[in-house]
């Protein structure tokens, strides 16, 4: 299959490149530094041998000598962090490091080694739309996601039914980061329910049968393994009453449509329409995580009285309230929320993304066809026709 390019630009440093399983790190590295000497952790021959000795990275490193050095999986391996920062800090800019990993958490954790500042760190989501150019389709997107080992496998269908248990056996239960995985299981279909949501960890662990404090645990799982993510409430200058929790988000469309049960009581269009937000969201975090420049953060902003914008976008460049509607069309009482917004914080620029094929302006605010503004995202662009 064509190898598809991605918009991400790496630091020219060495640097940490963080993502879930099936993003295509692998692949992605070994086409950015092919002459690179290339260190694969899922080689359980590799693994076994610098566990027991990881100063053996050393000889290996210096008889390759000079030039680009891919570390796969370093999680599996974080002793190996300790040989990598004394070989930066015996010979500044000899080599330069690439260290992938599909987990965060032994690098979160026990006071590892994170090279002392001298790696930078970046993150691989799914693919953008605009990565997939004509072979973008949203419904298609809504329905498998855009993980890239999905959208380029075979059966993408049974790739996606498989993915969750993949990670189940291969880092939940391999690296016993849980003691009951029926448990951890039954929780991950619990909270498929909260996608898109506002996050009730209460709820999400009776329904789950487990204490509060396990679930927890398990949300903290999530984000260490980059599957999910907690999306803050937009609090700045607040005029009225806002919500203190946190809305979740899996990191995929498809993944959570993969997660969510379905039966003859539940609503198609509730279902499509959470996935539509969360594909708008995975574009969002992507485009934070590989713009150039200033720091921007992405919240959502809920009042007490139950208007809820469903992101904001916030930073030196960039200041969007943005709406999703999962609608052909656009009423009046769409525009509600991003009104009172407006009113709230005039300097942001509202968005409305919809389900039809015409841009509108209506009262001011731009409405999108979403399918437009996907493939439009770029690092250097989140509006259609400007920054």
């Amino acid at each position: 299959m064509e190898f598809l390019s991605r918009f991400f630009d790496p630091p020219s440093g060495s640097y940490f490149l963080l993502g879930p399983r099936g993003t295509g790190k692998s692949a992605w590295t070994r086409r950015a530094y092919p002459d690179a000497l290339v260190v694969d952790l899922l080689d359980p021959a590799t693994e076994r041998q610098l566990l027991a000795a990881p100063e053996r990275l050393t000889a290996l490193v210096r008889g390759h000598g000079p030039g680009a050095v891919v570390i796969d999986e370093i999680q599996k391996v974080p002793a190996l962090l300790d040989v990598v920062h004394q070989l930066l800090a015996a010979e500044p800019g000899r080599w330069q490091f690439v260290l992938t990993g599909s987990s965060a958490r032994k690098l979160r954790r026990g006071g590892v080694n994170l090279l002392g500042g001298r790696a930078a760190m970046a993150t691989f989501g799914p693919f953008m739309a605009g990565e997939l150019g004509d072979r973008f389709d949203l419904d298609r997107a809504l329905e498998i996601g855009l993980v890239p080992g999905i959208v380029e496998a075979p059966d993408p269908a049974a790739s996606l039914r498989a993915y969750a248990a993949l990670y189940l056996r291969e880092e939940v239960q391999a690296e016993r980061m849980v003691r009951r995985l029926g448990d951890f299981a039954r929780f991950l279909e619990v909270v498929s329910f909260s996608h898109g949501s506002v996050l009730n960890v209460a709820a999400v662990s009776r329904d789950g049968a487990v204490e509060r404090n396990t679930a927890v645990g398990f949300l903290e799982i999530l984000e260490d393994l980059l599957l999910a993510a907690r999306v803050p409430p937009f609090t700045r200058r607040a005029q009225r009453a806002t919500v203190a929790h946190p809305k979740f988000y899996w990191f995929d469309a498809g993944v959570f449509r993969s997660l969510r049960p379905s039966g003859p009581l539940d609503r198609p269009e509730e279902i499509a329409g959470a996935a539509l937000e969360g594909l708008v969201f995975q574009h969002l975090r992507q485009w934070c995580a590989w713009r150039a420049g200033a720091a921007h953060t992405v919240s959502y902003w809920r009042t007490r009285t139950g208007l809820e914008v469903d992101f904001v976008v916030y930073g030196p460049e960039q200041f969007l309230a943005i709406e999703v509607k999962h609608s052909g069309t656009v009423r009046a009482r769409d525009l509600a929320s991003l009104r009172a917004f407006r009113e709230a914080y005039p300097e942001a620029t509202p968005l409305l993304l919809y389900r039809g094929s015409e841009p509108l302006e209506i009262d001011g605010i731009r409405c999108v066809p979403v399918d437009q503004w996907l493939r439009a995202v770029r690092p250097d662009r989140l509006l259609s026709g400007g920054s």
